[in-house]
Formats: structure tokens, sequence, C-alpha cells
């Protein structure tokens, strides 16, 4: 699976947890520089996924991105840039970590429960 990332000037370890999900890296923005933040008409082709790092990015620019997705059919996952927050929301998302070894596998690879408001 291909994924867009946008948001955060540098990723740190986001590639290797994206890499136990079986995911790689299709293209990434910073969402800082202006270039970054001008109108795109649309996402690169072959991606799979959109991945947005709001702690990194504005309202506006979210929310193109967010629309050139839905357009597209293609999934997007919005959450902070840090380890833990792209895990859960991929958790969450349905991908399940291509982890073999974990004792929790079955667990994760089922749908999540929703919780209830």
């Amino acid at each position: 699976m291909n994924a867009m990332l946008v948001g955060a000037d540098t990723l740190g370890n986001i590639p290797n947890v994206l890499q136990d999900f079986g995911i790689t890296i299709h293209r990434h923005l910073s969402g800082r520089n202006s270039s970054h933040q001008r109108k795109v008409d649309r996402l690169p082709a072959g991606t799979d996924l959109l991945i947005l790092f709001t702690d990194f990015l504005g309202h506006n620019v979210m929310r193109h991105f967010r629309e050139l997705a839905a357009e597209e059919n293609i999934r997007f996952i919005a959450c902070r840039r840090s380890v833990c927050a792209l895990k859960q929301s991929l958790n969450c998302a349905g991908l399940a970590e291509s982890c073999q070894q974990c004792p929790q596998r079955e667990q994760i690879v089922a749908a999540p429960a929703r919780r209830k408001r």
C-alpha cells in the first residue's frame, strides 16, 4: 500500500511504523513550505492512503487534501505526528500490523469496537 504523507518537517520513526503495517511512503509534503500549500489538483497516481499530521497543518490545507481524497475514493487518516497516535489511527482504520509473532494479532485484526457516546 502506498501512502502520501502531508505535514511534519521530519518523519523520525514514522517510516518504520508504516513499514510494520505494510505501507510505503509514496510522497511526503511537509506542508510548511508555501509551495506545498498551493492548490494541488489531485493526489499522485498510485496513492492508496492519505495521512494528514494535524499538528503541522492549517485547516484549509487539511480540508483541501481531504476533499481530494474523497473525490478519488482514497482512504485518509488524520492524526498527530507521533508513533502512538499513528499506530492507533491505523488500527482504528482497519489496518493491522504485519507482525506475525504478536500475541495480540487476532485482537488487532478484528474490527475495532465503536465506543458509545
